[in-house]
């Protein structure tokens, strides 16, 4: 099961960093069609959001068909990617690991190495890499 968190300075809405989270943890296979996602109540406790606030994300994410109700049961994962889509992040998250280890090696704090990687990001982005 997913577990959400909200960052207090992203500037991101709170219901947007909801489904940004359930998306990227799709991506990645975290997420798998047929898992449950916690109820309205259980994110309330755990991350003390408006319940108003975690139901518009829920119905961003059904309404993108990524998820849906079962009115009484609760939210569930309507897709996922394939194991070949997943097997492919594999090699690209140990190195990007390693490439995580050498930046802190380096003396650089979370700030800086999410500036870095993010200026990297866009560079490459706008270049067209692939």
């Amino acid at each position: 099961m997913i577990d959400f968190y909200l960052d207090t300075r992203s500037g991101v809405a709170p219901y947007l960093q909801l489904v940004q989270q359930v998306r990227r943890a799709q991506k990645l296979g975290l997420l798998r069609e047929g898992d449950q996602l916690p109820t309205v109540k259980e994110v309330v406790s755990k991350i003390a959001i408006n319940p108003n606030t975690v139901q518009k994300a829920y119905r961003e994410l059904e309404h993108e068909g990524l998820v849906g109700a079962r009115p009484g049961v609760g939210t569930f994962i309507t897709q996922t990617m394939s194991e070949a889509d997943i097997s492919t992040h594999i090699p690209l998250r140990h190195g990007l690991e390693r490439w995580l280890e050498d930046a802190r090696a380096a003396g650089l704090d979370d700030e800086s190495i999410e500036a870095l990687f993010r200026e990297c990001f866009r560079a490459t982005s706008k270049a067209g890499v692939a």
